[in-house]
């Protein structure tokens, strides 16, 4: 059963939520120690830019191999069909 791309986006969704907490947990403690202060508000603008690339990253990537799987196990099927 292929998942819907509501499915696909909801749990895009909610993998880049617990991402961006743990990317704003990071980006708080790394930059500083690299020498890169930020405020809070930059802090949350560095990783709001990251997490919508995630968001759409993620999307796309899934839906790409459900396509990828939904048309290989076409092919089998068509194939076993034939013989």
């Amino acid at each position: 059963m292929t998942q819907t791309r509501l499915g696909s986006l909801i749990e895009s969704l909610i993998n880049v939520l617990v991402g961006f907490v743990i990317s704003l947990v990071l980006t708080a403690i790394v930059l500083p120690a690299y020498g890169h202060e930020v405020t809070l508000v930059d802090n949350l603008q560095i990783t709001l830019i990251f997490t919508l690339s995630s968001i759409g990253r993620s999307y796309l990537l899934r839906r790409y191999f459900n396509a990828s799987i939904h048309h290989a196990a076409h092919q089998l099927v068509n194939k076993g069909s034939r013989t």
